[in-house]
């Protein structure tokens, strides 16, 4: 039997969870609340409360776990990407104990976990897949070859879908974390309103120019109309909303064109917009397509993902060493 404790502390969510045998048996997240006063995350504080919170999630996580520290078999934990600081929190832990219980270290990558959220609920998800993957931090388009092996085939220039929807957020005054606020307002709202649609070759993304044009829009319409944000808040959330759906669907659907790839699966926090989700869906029902997106507990960051992509490492004896150090920034 393999038990693995599963670390995640890459940004503001303090996270642990239980995977035996491939299987989640426990979760827990304790979120950072203590940022939406400053609009958006400060990294001394995320990584001050990843100290504080670090013990007693991975307690609750053992015990709606049912298993003690010492029935654990390896340790997982984000290595990259992500704030250094909450990395290092999270890193630290890891080894400790992996160090204390004489057991093997893993290493994961976030993103990669991400992709591998989608195995959490469908363990018989057949390789190959393709998988967008949009967070705060990222968005990318990833061909799954196997649990350990995957290959970036596009992702954004500039920023990632996630942060357009919080700046663009900001923009109209909603307070953080603004993307979720938008996707309430959408549903309210039509997409009467032109947006910017950046056009960048291949598969990459480009999500600057959408928010320079959602500013400029504001910026003139209020010269005109002071209360033009307030009397027109549901229809320039559902505007904003349809053209960064329309991007990302639109370079998935010209991801499966050109690998003929037809299975495919969302992941990351930006999968939990409802817009995204029916529009995903839809597409799906369209094309033919074999498509999976995660329950939302799986989309934002977790630790379940992380422990289940350390079972599968740990099946293919991918294990890190006590050396080894947290990266802002890693490749795949």
């Amino acid at each position: 039997m393999s038990i693995i404790l599963g670390i995640e502390s890459s940004c503001d969510e303090t996270a642990a969870a239980v995977c035996i045998n491939g299987s989640i048996v426990s979760n827990v997240i304790a979120t950072q609340a203590i940022h939406q006063q400053y609009g958006g995350v400060v990294p001394e504080l995320a990584s001050r409360a990843h100290m504080q919170q670090i013990m007693p999630v991975v307690v609750k996580a053992l015990q709606e776990a049912g298993v003690g520290k010492n029935d654990l078999s390896a340790v997982a934990f984000t290595q990259s990407p992500g704030l250094i600081g909450a990395l290092l929190v999270g890193t630290c832990f890891a080894k400790s104990l992996a160090l204390s219980l004489n057991i093997p270290l893993i290493a994961v990558h976030h993103m990669q976990a991400h992709v591998l959220a989608n195995l959490i609920e469908r363990p018989n998800l057949a390789f190959p897949f393709l998988c967008l993957t949009v967070s705060g931090g990222h968005t990318q388009i990833v061909l799954a070859h196997s649990a350990t092996k995957m290959e970036l085939l596009g992702e954004t220039f500039d920023d990632a879908a996630g942060e357009a929807f919080d700046k663009t957020a900001k923009i109209l005054g909603l307070p953080y974390p603004g993307g979720p606020l938008i996707d309430q307002y959408a549903q309210q709202g039509q997409p009467l309103i032109a947006v910017a649609e950046p056009q960048v070759d291949g598969l990459n993304f480009s999500f600057s120019g959408l928010k320079t044009s959602v500013l400029y829009h504001v910026q003139k319409m209020q010269r005109e109309q002071p209360d033009y944000i307030t009397e027109n808040l549901p229809n320039l959330c559902a505007s904003i909303q349809a053209r960064i759906v329309g991007i990302l669907l639109k370079k998935l659907e010209r991801a499966v064109e050109l690998t003929g790839i037809s299975r495919v699966c969302l992941a990351g926090g930006v999968s939990a917009n409802s817009g995204l989700r029916h529009g995903f869906m839809q597409l799906a029902k369209l094309r033919g397509w074999d498509a999976h997106i995660p329950s939302f507990t799986y989309c934002t960051d977790n630790a379940a993902m992380i422990a289940l992509t350390g079972w599968h490492k740990l099946q293919a004896g991918e294990l890190a060493s006590l050396s080894i150090s947290p990266e802002a920034r890693a490749a795949w």
